[in-house]
């Protein structure tokens, strides 16, 4: 480990994280909302943090290795979730104790869109903008950005672009170069969100609202600027709208980038994940919508289909937005949307849970194993496509998917230990460690009244979902640290 390369490392991206304050600041002082002394504090505080770190090993310039990778990417996402919360704990709208002020930052950063704020049409103008910014800056990974900043200062960027881009391959890059390639996917995205912002104003939105729902929707966060969500605008455009932008930034964004390149949208058809991903959602869709007119739930069908729809999509691809109070559906239906997220979105997207790439594969193995009983000296090779896959692949899945159900267990069982019940604890779980939010129980709502140990189990749940489990556990193995 080369602790002055990290050291140096990580005080020039807080010193960057710290120019985030710059937008809501600026927000605040335009509407006088009481906030210019928490933002302004919050941001000298975060940069001359970041330049106390750099400036004694600022002379350090070794080639950065991929354990180094690793460390940094932790250590910055839990610096970034502790800086994050600086500006809601100065503040004093909302009034919020420091766990509550790590909890909505870590929640903002990872996408994961779990609040534990109340009356949230009242706050200000500046946080509400803060809590969507911070999220759009997480659905792509601000590491990645840093990518695209570090080569400038000297500092070569693949070993974090491997420790932080999702997906079981990792090593495939849109361009030669890896600060090209975080260029690619920050342009892919600022598009996106232009687009949806443009979208959202068009069906209806006023422009603070479109561009703030612009950023959690095209970053799969699902923080929103009304405590209804959604719903608060009762308008079918604003949903459809938001269900467009849900598929489309569930989606591989390497399919965009060369479909953008190729000017040929069959890229996106011709993708095995891809066709899985809209199939699942269909799925979903369905049954939802199907289950909800043979119940009745709603006076007229047209209603059952839209909330029904809007709210599989939602919750399918972990973005958490809701226009209906789906928790009190009827049987299943709850149990089946919390089922969804655990497959979530595609690898190589904003979107959580173990990512549709994954759950085809272990498909594809768990038939494997069923022929092999049936011909035992058979040789089977899976394929994705027509392509074949490695077994080191499938192998690395089956490890992910064996950490991931022990760690959810234990969190769950920890959770259940600070006496939240049963349902709370699975849904709570599973929202965080799959960054989708809304959950089941005492969390349908928020997560204002569970217990502090359970908010900071719950912080770690949403860290190990973000940065896919192994980012994490990797350090806590004896080898890593082995000379």
């Amino acid at each position: 480990m080369q602790s002055g390369v990290i050291q140096r490392i990580l005080g020039i991206l807080l010193a960057l994280f710290s120019l985030t304050m710059l937008p809501p600041l600026l927000i605040a002082a335009w509407s006088h909302d009481g906030t210019v002394i928490a933002f302004l504090t919050a941001m000298l505080t975060i940069l001359i943090t970041g330049g106390l770190l750099w400036f004694p090993v600022r002379n350090i310039r070794k080639e950065l290795r991929l354990r180094d990778g690793f460390i940094i990417v932790v250590l910055f996402w839990a610096g970034l979730g502790l800086a994050g919360a600086l500006p809601l704990i100065l503040s004093d709208t909302p009034v919020l104790s420091k766990t509550d002020a790590v909890f909505e930052s870590m929640s903002a950063l990872t996408t994961t869109g779990a609040t534990v704020i109340t009356g949230i049409d009242s706050l200000p103008k500046s946080i509400l903008f803060y809590r969507q910014e911070l999220q759009w800056l997480g659905g792509m990974g601000i590491i990645v950005l840093a990518v695209a900043v570090l080569p400038m200062l000297g500092i070569g960027g693949m070993q974090l672009y491997r420790a932080e881009t999702p997906g079981p391959v990792k090593d495939n890059k849109l361009t030669p170069r890896i600060m090209e390639t975080a260029k690619a996917l920050w342009y892919i995205y600022l598009t996106l969100t232009i687009a949806c912002a443009a979208a959202y104003w068009l069906a209806g939105m006023d422009l603070f609202d479109a561009v703030s729902h612009s950023f959690s929707t095209v970053s799969i966060g699902g923080f929103s600027t009304h405590d209804l969500s959604i719903g608060y605008f009762d308008s079918s455009s604003i949903d459809a709208v938001a269900v467009f932008f849900m598929v489309v930034a569930g989606a591989n964004f390497t399919l965009h980038f060369l479909s953008w390149r190729s000017m040929n949208l069959k890229v996106y058809w011709q993708d095995p994940e891809f066709r899985a991903y809209l199939l699942i959602l269909s799925a979903v869709c369905i049954i939802v919508c199907g289950y909800l007119i043979y119940e009745q739930v709603y006076e007229n069908n047209l209603t059952a289909i839209t909330y029904g729809i809007f709210t599989s999509v939602s919750i399918a691809t972990t973005t958490g937005y809701t226009t209906a109070t789906h928790h009190v559906w009827p049987k299943f239906l709850p149990v089946l949307l919390l089922f969804a997220s655990f497959v979530g979105a595609c690898a190589g997207s904003t979107g959580g849970g173990l990512k549709v790439i994954r759950v085809l594969l272990l498909l594809k193995q768990g038939r494997r194993e069923i022929r092999k009983l049936i011909h035992p000296n058979a040789i089977l090779i899976i394929k994705l496509g027509d392509k074949p896959v490695g077994e080191s692949i499938i192998n690395s899945i089956w490890g992910f998917f064996a950490s991931y159900v022990t760690v959810f267990t234990i969190i769950m069982l920890l959770l259940m230990a600070t006496d939240l019940d049963q349902v709370t604890a699975f849904s709570a779980t599973a929202a965080c460690i799959n960054n989708l939010g809304p959950g089941l129980g005492a969390v349908s709502g928020h997560y204002g009244d569970i217990n502090d140990t359970a908010k900071w189990l719950l912080c770690l749940a949403m860290a190990l979902g973000r940065l896919e489990i192994f980012t994490l556990l990797v350090l806590l193995t004896p080898a890593f640290w082995r000379k």
